[in-house]
This record gives structure tokens, C-alpha cells and sequence, in this order.
């Protein structure tokens, strides 16, 4: 109950300020009424959701939606608390400097202030209208990211083959079934031998995927499709009335890969063979520091050759950065997934921001170190927030290169 007093004093504060630029410009209570209305509205029902409904049954559309509305409309109001808090600051320094220097001219200017109020709220429309694009249009605008990767000990056959790799569905989020068919057909059209996805099929439970199995099962890849599971196919966090119904949702999740033609590695590993060559593929389970951890990386390798060529599929970026890399079983190259990016970034020539980079090391895209490369796709889905700002839904196309 704490939590929830201190988040409502916090938005009012906000509001208060941002209430301020309104009031500059306008007389009219009608307006003044609808502005608080609405707030009042937006804020109860994000508390009322996640509390009512999101701590039962995780994050659904609607806990998803109330949130996605809150950013929405809590986000230009801090655009205008930190104009109009620089204002005010302006006008104590202001004040403060008469005062010491005995002048006195008033430090209140009526059109001044209205102009910064005009000012508060130009500014704030662009991270409405920014927000307002990544719900509408943005979380279904999918790239296709293209990489070539040299190695040295690639195996002949192989150079020159490609892959292609997906994480992050979360199907419990979708509410667009043609965006989702072009998101399938646009993975189709690479034509890559094999498709690898590096889990989170799923937000919470298993009958989110059902109404998607006949689009996902249209993926085609003539090696074979592969997938390793991420931290929400576990049923983490759905309040389960009893442990046998945490279970019976964990196998039903692990029953949708092969549904969809997926082949499921739980620390497990198989061989792709080309040419009378082959490379191992590795999968494990979720290893992360801060969410379930029961990837084996030995187990999952106890297969394959120490000298084999290796791709390895891990969720979470930070078993690379923790004991992959590292390790003494070369692993060449290790797909992950799991930050989304946050969701909300710049990604512009020369500049790549997000605040999820003060969490994860490894947050998008390529990295190198020891001579080993791992891939961290931004995800197809999305998750909490129901849109996507600057970091855009991912569909990776790797060619591996014989150096």
C-alpha cells in the first residue's frame, strides 16, 4: 500500500506542474476539469490493473494497455515540469539577485510566463506524438538486420551459410494478425538454412501462442528450425493456484515449439551437417543473473567436440558476458536475446542509446571479445510497454564467413 501512496503523491506533483501550463493559457474550467478527470482516471486504472489483475495473471493486454496509456499521457508532463521548474528556478535566482542587490523590479512577468507555458507544451507533444507512433505503428515495424561474420576454423562447406535469428515473440502481446503474417513472410524472404530462436515464445501462459500456431508454423528453413526457452516460459509470474498448474503450463509451453516445427534443446545439442561437415548447435535453458537459472552450459555440451565449430543458443546476454566467453569450450558465436533494447532508444549513424545499457553490458546487436561473438537481437515481440520507441522489432539474418 506504501508503494502505491508514494506513486500517486509523485504523480501529483507532476501534475500540479504540468497543470500550471494549462492554467497559463486557458481560463476555461471545462478544460481545467477534463485535464484532471483524465489523469485522475489514467492513474487509478494502471493501479487498478496491475493490482487487480496483473499480480493474478502476469502481464496481459490490458495491464499492458493501461501502462502504455500512462506513459502517454505522464510523459509530456514531464516535459513540462522540467520547463517550468527551470522557470521557476529562474525566478528565485531572480528574486534572490534584487533582493541582494536592492533593485526593485518585479520578477512576474504575466507574457513571459505564458510563453514558457506555450513553450512546455509545443515540447511536450513530441514525446506524446513519439509515444503515441510506437504504440500505433512502431511495435510492428520490423527490421531486418544483416551481419557477416569471419572465422578461421569455419568449416569449408559451411562459409557462406545462413542463418536466421528471432527471440522475444511474447505472442500474448499481439492484437494485429495481418502485421504478425507480414512480420512471418518478411523471415521467409531471407531464405536463410536455418532459423534459431532464443526464447520468450510466451508472456505468461501457453494459450497465449494458440491462436498463432498456424502463422508460425509457416516458417521454413531447410536445415531445420531450433529454439531454447527464455525466462517467461517458465510461468514465473502468474500467481498459479497450485504447483500442478505451474507444470501442466510449463509442458504446454514446451508442446508449442514442436506444434510449430520448432526442435526445443533443453541443455541439449545436435549436429548441422553440410557437405559431410558439420557444426554443433548448443541450446540451454534460461541462465540469467537476475531471473531463473537452470541452463547447464557442460551438460548442454557434453555431446559435441571440444574442437567443434559452435553456435550457441543462450536467452540472456549476461551468461556471455558471466561464463561463456570465458569459458575454455570455445563457443564461436552465442545468440541471445531477452532486453528488447528496453524498447525505447537511439539508434542513429554514430549514436546507440538506451537505458537499458546501465543494465546489461550486452544489449543489441553485435559484440566481440576473446575472439568470440555473440548476437543480442532486440526482439520480434514486445512486453510491459506495448510499443517501441527508436528500438524496433528485429529479425537478424547472420552469413558465416570462412576468414
Amino acid at each position: 500500500m506504501i508503494r502505491w501512496i508514494v506513486f500517486i503523491v509523485f504523480v501529483l506533483i507532476i501534475d500540479f506542474y504540468a497543470f500550471q501550463s494549462i492554467k497559463t493559457i486557458t481560463k476555461n474550467k471545462i478544460v481545467y476539469i477534463v485535464y484532471w478527470l483524465l489523469s485522475v482516471a489514467v492513474v487509478f486504472n494502471v493501479i487498478y490493473t496491475i493490482y487487480a489483475i496483473g499480480e493474478s495473471r502476469g502481464l496481459s493486454q490490458q495491464v499492458m494497455l493501461s501502462f502504455g496509456l500512462f506513459i502517454l499521457t505522464f510523459s509530456p508532463k514531464i516535459i513540462a515540469l522540467i520547463v517550468l521548474f527551470g522557470e521557476d528556478i529562474f525566478r528565485i535566482f531572480k528574486s534572490g539577485f534584487n533582493y541582494f542587490s536592492r533593485t526593485t523590479t518585479s520578477n512576474y512577468f504575466p507574457d513571459r510566463r505564458a510563453f514558457v507555458s506555450k513553450m512546455a507544451l509545443g515540447l511536450a507533444a513530441i514525446p506524446f506524438s513519439s509515444v503515441l507512433y510506437g504504440m500505433m505503428r512502431g511495435k510492428y515495424n520490423y527490421q531486418v538486420i544483416k551481419h557477416t561474420l569471419f572465422f578461421d576454423d569455419l568449416p569449408n562447406a559451411f562459409d557462406g551459410y545462413k542463418l536466421t535469428h528471432l527471440s522475444d515473440i511474447h505472442s500474448g502481446s499481439f492484437d494485429d494478425e495481418e502485421k504478425i503474417a507480414y512480420g512471418i513472410d518478411l523471415i521467409n524472404e531471407q531464405a536463410s538454412d536455418v532459423i534459431l530462436f532464443t526464447g520468450d515464445i510466451v508472456n505468461n501462459t501457453a494459450d497465449e501462442m494458440t491462436p498463432w500456431i498456424p502463422l508460425f508454423s509457416k516458417l521454413k528453413a531447410k536445415d531445420g528450425k531450433y529454439a531454447v526457452l527464455g525466462n517467461h516460459d517458465y510461468g514465473e509470474y502468474v500467481r498459479w493456484k497450485t504447483l500442478e498448474e505451474k507444470e501442466q503450463n510449463f509442458q504446454a509451453i514446451k508442446d508449442i515449439h514442436p506444434k510449430i516445427g520448432f526442435n526445443l534443446l533443453l541443455n541439449e545439442s545436435v549436429y548441422l551437417e553440410k557437405e559431410n561437415e558439420k557444426i554443433a548447435l548448443v541450446g540451454v535453458e534460461n541462465w540469467g543473473t537476475r531471473f531463473k537459472k537452470v541452463g547447464d552450459l557442460d551438460l548442454a555440451s557434453s555431446k559435441i567436440n571440444k574442437e567443434d565449430f559452435k553456435i550457441l543458443m543462450s536467452h540472456d546476454p549476461s551468461h556471455w558476458e558471466q561464463e561463456i566467453k570465458s569459458h575454455t569450450n570455445n563457443y564461436h558465436l552465442t545468440l541471445s536475446g531477452h532486453t528488447h533494447g528496453m524498447q525505447f532508444g537511439i539508434e542513429v549513424p554514430g549514436i546507440k542509446w538506451s537505458p537499458v545499457q546501465y543494465i546489461y553490458k550486452h544489449w543489441a546487436g553485435i559484440y566481440k571479445e576473446f575472439g568470440k561473438y555473440i548476437n543480442v537481437n532486440r526482439g520480434f515481440g514486445f512486453l510491459a510497454f506495448p510499443g517501441r520507441i527508436g528500438i524496433w522489432p528485429e529479425i537478424t539474418v547472420i552469413t558465416l564467413k570462412k576468414k
